[in-house]
């Protein structure tokens, strides 16, 4: 079957998060497990300047006046498919990342950045490549949540018959727009309603995924039922709960051939879970280069995350005093709430040697911390899927985790009995709050203090396999699904 990917990130060209890990391993597994997958991607700086033996497919028409468009196919280094780019310099050429300025300001005009994506992979279904059309068009997140509602308008045009597949990463970023702006979507008018775009006064674009594909994932199972609660719903909880006959829950996996401590060059010595002792190496060599205490027997955990309430990060802050009482390292890196950037930044100045901070996206200290930690911290509020947590058991760093979302779904808590079963891989938390955070980084003390049981864990948690194979076929169920009915 023919598959559209749509993505407004790509690793390892673009990234802000996981959504480009996801959009970077999905099409070569897909490809694996017999789907004849491409990709279609916004023509920022970093994906122009990679693209090879570009070619022009067609000019795309602006639903407003001025600037132009075009959909070219090209190679992009690390994929095997051809790729196509929405090329509009007008509206992806800048600085900054693919959502805003250099600042960190959302672009005022990503209503028509992101709906002319949403119109590029209509045009694709509706066969303007007289080489190459889909039959399932799979959009990710909000940035694609209108390709759902062009090529519904497209089929009750009969220009198209390709089917739709949205896939929910994060349900609190939405896409929110003024509804004046839906003059610039290239949409039917009767499109904004309630069983449309409109949300409380707004277009939301993550819910014109919703309503209008043809089928829902999210990227764990757990978090396909927490989103249809009022707690987590995030206010589409009713349209969720509407749609739940084709709402499907598929956990993200890993790119091993990027995560893994058995081949990764950013590292400072290869290591498994047969031979785990590289990973003392890593550790050293982690300390030295984030200016932390040389210390072998003292657990090291690390946080490689967007420095956001969502991801938990208070409950870090507030356990931290115990965390260095009892002799533990910390090692940050993000950046986002400025709060917690100058909390963590305040942490580190008072605790030299003990706890390090570096800010931004650096994607080899990213490997080197998950490497070298003893712990990587995962205490998210929500958490739809999580990808450290899944980075930390393969490179044999016990995830310490809030039970909620995907982190719910593959992380087991060293409890008496699946310490005996040599089950358990991490330490695990239910109630969101600092004392439940805080007898979870006390059972890490725990075991950390009997290490030939810790070593026990560690090997367990290597031992899972979470690859993108299982996921891949998942997705061709729910494409084959909808190519039956």
């Amino acid at each position: 079957m023919r598959v559209l990917q749509v993505s407004a990130e790509l690793f390892p060209l673009l990234k802000t998060g996981g959504l480009a890990d996801v959009a970077g391993a999905l099409p070569a597994a897909l490809a694996a497990v017999g789907a004849q997958p491409r990709l279609l991607v916004p023509g920022f700086p970093a994906i122009r300047e990679s693209l090879s033996g570009e070619c022009a497919v067609a000019p795309v028409a602006l639903p407003w006046s001025e600037g132009r468009a075009a959909l070219l196919r090209g190679r992009l280094p690390g994929f095997a498919m051809p790729v196509y780019v929405l090329d509009a310099p007008g509206l992806f050429d800048r600085p900054g990342n693919p959502y805003g300025d250099a600042a960190g300001v959302a672009y005022v005009d990503n209503h028509r950045r992101f709906a002319l994506l949403g119109l590029a992979a209509a045009r694709l279904a509706e066969g303007v490549d007289g080489s190459w059309k889909p039959e399932i068009v799979h959009a990710h997140d909000w940035h694609a949540g209108l390709a759902c509602a062009h090529i519904a308008a497209s089929r009750s045009r009969r220009r198209s018959e390709a089917r739709t597949v949205f896939t929910v990463h994060n349900l609190a970023y939405q896409g929110l727009f003024p509804a004046g702006h839906f003059c610039d979507l290239g949409l039917p008018p009767q499109h904004y309603a309630v069983e449309g775009l409109e949300f409380y006064g707004q277009l939301s674009f993550m819910k014109a995924g919703l309503h209008f594909a043809d089928a829902i994932t999210t990227v764990s199972p757990s978090y396909a039922r927490e989103i249809q609660t009022p707690e987590q719903g995030c206010g589409l909880d009713g349209l969720l709960r509407h749609r739940a006959g084709v709402l499907h829950g598929i956990l993200n996996g890993v790119d091993y051939g990027v995560w893994s401590p058995s081949g990764d060059a950013a590292i400072a010595a290869r290591y498994d879970a047969q031979d785990a002792s590289g990973k003392a190496a890593c550790k050293a060599a982690l300390q030295r280069e984030c200016g932390l205490a040389e210390q072998p027997d003292a657990p090291l955990f690390g946080i490689v995350s967007r420095l956001t309430e969502q991801k938990g990060l208070p409950l870090v802050l507030e356990t931290l005093d115990e965390l260095i009482d009892r002799g533990g390292q910390l090692v940050v890196l993000g950046s986002g709430d400025a709060r917690l950037e100058a909390a963590f930044a305040d942490a580190a100045a008072r605790h030299p040697g003990r706890v390090a901070r570096r800010t931004g996206m650096d994607e080899g200290l990213a490997h080197r911390i998950v490497a070298g930690s003893d712990v990587v911290l995962v205490p998210s509020r929500f958490e739809p899927c999580g990808l450290t947590q899944l980075y930390g058991l393969s490179y044999g760093a016990l995830p310490l985790v809030h039970r909620v979302g995907g982190l719910a779904d593959t992380v087991v808590d060293c409890t008496l009995e699946d310490l005996a079963a040599d089950t358990a891989t991490g330490f695990v938390f239910s109630a969101f709050t600092a004392d439940a955070c805080r007898r979870a980084l006390r059972r890490a003390f725990a075991l950390w203090s009997r290490q030939d049981n810790w070593a026990r864990v560690r090997a367990a948690a290597m031992r899972q396999h979470f690859g993108w194979d299982a996921a891949a076929r998942r997705y061709v169920e729910v494409y084959d699904g909808l190519l039956a009915s």
